[in-house]
């Protein structure tokens, strides 16, 4: 039988905040995805052409990194330490998805420097989650 000691509140600031977080992420990926034709050509061209190049490959590992991440969460407010593992497996997309963007794509010469402060956040938080269910699994916040 396992057991589950009670959650500090920060447990829950710091997961309530997670699942906001990667809602905007759902929604960033949403609105890619789904981008009508006119908003498509009303980007400047470069932009444009960036987003048509992308390879179905990387918007999947968006789509395992967004969704992932934020099914992590919902198991986190559930108290379930499958979310670690739900965490591990969307980090392996947001890995995909930034090697994608910062290494093959011209994402860098389109945005320009400020263009990696997004991933940088993006990784980062990815690593947080991960430790943070695991302390919160050692914590026997989550079981």
């Amino acid at each position: 039988m396992t057991t589950t000691n009670k959650p500090a509140t920060w447990f829950w600031v710091v997961s309530v905040i997670a699942l906001v977080w990667n809602l905007m992420g759902v929604m960033a990926y949403l609105s890619q995805v789904m981008m009508s034709p006119e908003a498509l050509q009303a980007l400047p061209e470069n932009e444009r052409l960036l987003i048509e190049s992308v390879p179905a490959w990387s918007i999947s590992a968006f789509a395992i990194a967004v969704w992932g991440s934020t099914l992590g969460s919902i198991l986190l407010l559930l108290k379930k330490k499958w979310a670690t593992p739900v965490f591990i497996v969307a980090f392996v997309g947001i890995v995909v998805q930034m090697y994608y963007n910062l290494f093959m794509s011209k994402s860098i010469e389109v945005y320009g420097p400020g263009g990696m402060a997004m991933p940088i956040m993006v990784f980062s938080i990815g690593i947080f989650l991960i430790w943070f269910s695991k302390k919160s699994t050692a914590n026997g916040w989550i079981s």
